[in-house]
C-alpha cells in the first residue's frame, strides 16, 4: 500500500498513513482527530455542506471525528484562511490610494 501524506488541519504538521484513516486515529503531533472533514480531499468551504462529494451525508462538526464513508485524506480544505487573506490583501493593494 502507498503512503499518503497531508497536513493536519489543527497543527499544520505533516501526517502520514497507509491510506486508511480510522475514526479514532489522532494526529501524532497535537492529538486532534484525523478522520474529520477538514482533513478530507472533498472538503470545500464554497460547496454545499462544505463537501464536494454530493452523496455524502451532512456533517455538522467539521473538526470532529465522523463516520463518513467518502473520507479521503488530503489537503483540499487546507489554507483556505490564508487564501482568503491573500485575496483580501490583493484587493486592498488594488484599491489603495497612492
Amino acid at each position: 500500500m502507498s503512503v499518503v501524506q497531508w497536513d493536519c488541519f489543527s497543527c499544520q504538521k505533516q501526517v502520514e498513513s497507509d491510506g486508511i484513516v480510522g475514526r479514532k486515529d489522532e494526529c501524532p503531533h497535537c492529538n486532534a482527530d484525523l478522520h474529520v472533514c477538514k482533513n478530507c480531499q472533498h472538503y470545500d468551504e464554497s460547496s454545499y455542506n462544505e463537501c464536494k462529494e454530493t452523496s455524502a451525508e451532512r456533517v455538522l462538526e467539521k473538526e470532529r471525528s465522523n463516520f463518513c464513508d467518502f473520507f479521503s485524506a488530503g489537503n483540499a480544505g487546507m489554507n483556505s484562511a490564508s487564501k482568503k487573506e491573500d485575496l483580501l490583501n490583493a484587493a486592498e493593494a488594488l484599491f489603495k490610494k497612492k
